[in-house]
C-alpha cells in the first residue's frame, strides 16, 4: 500500500468569486456599505429598545437579541471577507478559519430558533391578548432567549470540532468567501459520511422544525385576524407580524436553499451569491424592515430625537 506523507494545514486560502477580478473592488465597497448600515440599524434598534420604556416587552426583548446577534455574525465575517477581497493571496489561518466557523454557524443556528420564539411571542400575543403577559412573563421570556442561544452554540461547537479534527491532507483550497462548514467540508480527504449526517439531523432540527412550528403559528395568527371584526383591528394585528414575516421569508430561503444540500460536489457562484444573502443582505435589511413596518419603533425613534433637538436648543 502506497503511503502519503502529508503537511499540516496551517492556513486555508479563499478563493471564492476570484475568477472575477474586476469586481473584487465593487465588492469590496458594496459590503463595506452594507457593514457600516448594518452595525448603525442594528446598534440604533438596540439603543431604542433600551432607552425606551414602551418598548421594554417580550417582542422588542427578542428583537435586540436579533440585532446584536447580527451585528456579532456579519462582524466575525464581513471584516475577513473585506481583507480578502484586496489581499493578493487571500489567506486565512487555520485557528482564524475554525473562529469563523464556529461564530458563525453558532450565530445562524441561533437565529434559526429564535425566529421560531417571536413567531411563538407573536402567537400569543394576537391569539391569547389578555393573558400575553401571564403567558410571556419576564422568566419564561429570558429564559427561551438564552436557550436559543445554548441551542445554537452547541451545535456549533460540535460541527466545527467534528470538522476541524478531520485530515486535509495538505489540500487547503476554498471554494467560498468565508470558512463556510459546506465548503470546508469538501476539501477534506477522508469520509465525511458522520458529519454529513450530524448536518442534517441538525438542519432537520434547527432549520425545518422551527419553520413548521412558523407556519403553525401564523395559521393560528390569520385564523385570528381574520375573526377581528374592525377593518383596523386586522389592518394593527397583521402590521405586528408582517416584518417578523418578511424577516423569515428572507432568512429560511436562504438558509434553506444553503443546507439542506449537503451533498453537492462543488461550491457554485450560486452558492456564493446565496452565502452574501443569508449573511449581509439579511441583516441588513433587518433594521430596516422592522423600522419601516413598526409604528412603535418610528414612535420611539422620532421622541428620542425630539428629546435630544431639545437638549442642544436648550
Amino acid at each position: 500500500m502506497e503511503t502519503r506523507n502529508y503537511s499540516a494545514v496551517t492556513e486555508f486560502f479563499l478563493v471564492g468569486l476570484s475568477q472575477y477580478p474586476e469586481l473584487q473592488l465593487f465588492l469590496f465597497l458594496l459590503c463595506l456599505i452594507m457593514y457600516v448600515i448594518i452595525l448603525l440599524g442594528n446598534s440604533l434598534l438596540i439603543i431604542i429598545s433600551i432607552l425606551d420604556s414602551r418598548l421594554h416587552n417580550p417582542m422588542y426583548f427578542f428583537l435586540g437579541n436579533l440585532s446584536f446577534l447580527d451585528i456579532c455574525y456579519t462582524s466575525s465575517s464581513i471584516p475577513p471577507m473585506l481583507i480578502i477581497f484586496m489581499s493578493e493571496t487571500k489567506s486565512i489561518s487555520f485557528v482564524g478559519c475554525a473562529l469563523q466557523m464556529v461564530v458563525s454557524l453558532g450565530l445562524g443556528s441561533t437565529e434559526c430558533v429564535l425566529l421560531a420564539v417571536m413567531a411563538y411571542d407573536r402567537y400569543v400575543a394576537i391569539c391569547n391578548p389578555l393573558r400575553y403577559s401571564i403567558i410571556m412573563n419576564r422568566v419564561l421570556y429570558v429564559q427561551m432567549a438564552a436557550w436559543s442561544w445554548i441551542i445554537g452554540c452547541l451545535n456549533s461547537l460540535v460541527q466545527t470540532v467534528l470538522t476541524m479534527v478531520l485530515p486535509f491532507c495538505g489540500n487547503n483550497i476554498i471554494d467560498h468567501l468565508t470558512c463556510e462548514i459546506l465548503a470546508l467540508l469538501k476539501v477534506i480527504c477522508s469520509d465525511i459520511s458522520m458529519n454529513v449526517f450530524i448536518m442534517t439531523v441538525a438542519s432537520i432540527v434547527l432549520l425545518v422544525i422551527p419553520l413548521l412550528l412558523i407556519f403553525v403559528s401564523y395559521v393560528f395568527i390569520l385564523s385570528s385576524i381574520l375573526r377581528i371584526n374592525s377593518a383596523e383591528g386586522r389592518k394593527k394585528a397583521f402590521s405586528t407580524c408582517s416584518a417578523h414575516l418578511t424577516v423569515v421569508i428572507l432568512f429560511y430561503g436562504s438558509a434553506l436553499f444553503m443546507y439542506m444540500k449537503p451533498k453537492s460536489k462543488y461550491t457554485k457562484a450560486s452558492d456564493e451569491i446565496i452565502g452574501l444573502s443569508y449573511g449581509v443582505i439579511t441583516p441588513m435589511l433587518n433594521p430596516i424592515i422592522y423600522s419601516l413596518r413598526n409604528k412603535e419603533v418610528k414612535e420611539a425613534v422620532k421622541k428620542i430625537l425630539s428629546r435630544h433637538l431639545h437638549l442642544w436648543n436648550i
